[in-house]
């Protein structure tokens, strides 16, 4: 009669551990903080959860130097892509694992209504609407683990490409990290503060 009971604790811990470690996996594929690798593999997007809403900006660039040439505000078309913002205050939706907000389009320099949903541990997918029936949309890639909240400024916490899964270098020359953390950016601390 011993020996039942302890068969019986180990199929309860043997599946209280399973639970445990799907229940992990989960939140760690429904967190879409981190840095992701566009589909074009052109550039790094940094996301981070600033003053309640998810926030994404450039934070590495294949080719240095860009500048947002597209933008309809002439004081912006000479701003640099590096640390631009690209994900713009997007809330969770209830219920599910999705954020919406908007996006921010350099190629032709429009803002879009969008959603971002994690897809597995390595995969975001980000879809944009025009008048909210004409989409598209595009998987990226995770490089880099999720950003753990910041003690300095409970937003989110400076990153190293260090650590990140990157398959390519950083470029040109470019500091491995000139963003670290982008709440504290300033196009990103005006709204999100």
């Amino acid at each position: 009669m011993l020996q039942r009971p302890r068969k019986l604790s180990r199929i309860r811990l043997l599946s209280a551990g399973i639970f445990l470690a799907i229940g992990v996996d989960s939140a760690i594929a429904a967190d879409p903080t981190g840095d992701w690798r566009v589909a074009d593999g052109v550039a790094n997007i940094r996301v981070a959860q600033c003053g309640g809403s998810m926030w994404g900006v450039v934070s590495w660039e294949q080719e240095t130097g860009g500048r947002d040439v597209n933008n309809p505000d002439a004081a912006k078309k000479d701003r640099p892509t590096l640390g631009m913002p690209i994900l713009i205050d997007m809330k969770k939706k209830a219920g599910v694992d999705q954020w919406e907000g908007e996006v921010y389009n350099a190629k032709d320099g429009k803002l879009y209504n969008s959603t971002i949903t994690p897809s597995g541990t390595d995969g975001l997918e980000i879809r944009g609407c025009v008048l909210g029936f004409l989409c598209g949309g595009e998987t990226w890639t995770r490089v880099g683990p999720p950003i753990p909240a910041s003690n300095l400024n409970g937003k989110g916490a400076p990153r190293t490409v260090g650590a990140a899964k990157s398959t390519k270098p950083a470029g040109h020359g470019q500091p491995p990290d000139a963003i670290g953390d982008i709440c504290l950016l300033p196009d990103v601390a005006r709204f999100a503060h």
